[in-house]
């Protein structure tokens, strides 16, 4: 038997994403953001949602580009602070010892010492509610060589990205591979 929460927002699990994005001025800025992922393969793009009321929402809006970036776990502390406070008080990135370095390919910064970074060029917008859905183009993924497994791809375990729990507001880590994709259900095709 299942129980009956109600209509909320858990979805298990939410990766953390920080959304880096430049104001009017030229200022970096940087947004946690849980609610967003892959939603195109082709073109390969990304989407976030973030609520209107936010610095983030008004750069995004101007610039028409953002970067996402995957932060690791050592980095919890920070990434949990660009959820906390409020760009227009404060440069974040700064403030949490963080580097902003601009993008080659859209006007948006992304933060150096985070491994994993998607380049965004803004392709729609979508109001939802409270939120409004950016549908960012990926034009380029950018891995550290630290993070590159033996096989030539970025490693989850080496990058240790983090995971949010929605319903108890926590931060928890990915754990070790339990199979391998489109094998796995092998075992059950007929």
């Amino acid at each position: 038997m299942k129980h009956s929460l109600g209509a909320k927002t858990l979805l298990y699990p939410h990766p953390v994403l920080i959304v880096c994005s430049y104001d009017a001025d030229g200022n970096p800025d940087a947004m946690t953001a849980a609610w967003g992922g892959i939603c195109s393969s082709n073109p390969p793009s990304v989407a976030v949602s973030v609520q209107k009321s936010r610095k983030t929402y008004e750069n995004i809006m101007a610039t028409g580009a953002f970067t996402v970036c995957i932060p690791p776990e050592r980095y919890v502390a920070e990434a949990d602070y660009f959820g906390i406070e409020s760009g227009r008080n404060t440069d974040k990135i700064a403030a949490a010892g963080l580097t902003a370095v601009g993008s080659d390919l859209v006007n948006a910064p992304y933060i150096r010492e985070f491994p994993v970074v998607l380049e965004c060029r803004m392709s729609q917008s979508v109001e939802i509610g409270v939120h409004t859905q950016f549908i960012g183009e990926i034009l380029d993924v950018k891995v550290d060589d630290a993070v590159i497994g033996e096989s030539g791809h970025p490693d989850i375990g080496l990058i240790k990205p983090f995971l949010y729990d929605s319903a108890a507001r926590t931060y928890h880590a990915t754990g070790p591979e339990i199979a391998r994709a489109f094998s796995a259900g092998l075992t059950l095709k007929k």
